[in-house]
């Protein structure tokens, strides 16, 4: 077997405490939690840490996943299982959920992807549930900062499949999968957190 280092992203000690912030609230009433691509873990487990009466369920491609499980066998919290493969283009978990949270996921999927993962979580949320997609985001076509303009066009030079999503074509997707949004709030470093109810 390959040595597997724990994987880190700065990014994500930056931005922890400010989406828990937002999460925290909207938590408060739910028991079940998936979280779609989840990275490294490190969301996870700052997270479940600090809600733990939720039972936060990670997921993400299989690559990804002996990473993660490195992050959840060193927190050793009873609210965080083992992650589960989940690619959204496939089939997902049969299971369903109160709540589902997704991080600076949506620039790095295909349109196709993104679309096909509004209709997962249609799918996969209780009635009343909520999704909370965070990342940055253009809006009626126009980016809200220089910076996530740049940084559309350095996703775009990587890979043309990539780059940010604008905010009406998400409601489009969440719209046509029984998803209403509800909230947006406005983040560190010109990000959103876009919360959808699953109608």
């Amino acid at each position: 077997m390959p040595r597997v280092d724990k994987p880190y992203a700065e990014s994500c000690d930056q931005n922890r405490e400010p989406i828990l912030a937002v999460l925290a609230p909207l938590l408060r009433e739910r028991r079940r939690l998936l979280e779609i691509g989840s990275g490294t873990g490190q969301h996870a487990v700052y997270c479940a840490a600090a809600l733990p009466h939720l039972f936060w369920q990670c997921s993400d491609r299989a690559e990804q996943l002996p990473g993660i499980r490195l992050w959840i066998a060193e927190a050793g919290l009873s609210n965080l299982p083992p992650p589960l493969e989940l690619d959204v283009l496939k089939p997902w978990p049969a299971e369903r959920f109160e709540a589902i949270f997704s991080a600076n996921t949506a620039h790095i999927m295909g349109l196709e992807a993104v679309e096909a993962m509004f209709a997962g979580v249609g799918s996969h949320l209780e009635p009343g549930g909520l999704f909370a997609l965070y990342g940055p985001f253009s809006r009626d076509g126009r980016h809200t900062s220089p910076s996530n303009a740049r940084f559309d066009a350095w996703l775009r030079a990587q890979d043309p499949v990539m780059g940010l999503r604008d905010q009406r074509q998400l409601e489009q997707f969440a719209a046509a999968h029984g998803l209403q949004l509800v909230a947006e709030h406005a983040m560190p470093v010109n990000n959103f957190t876009l919360v959808w109810e699953r109608l």
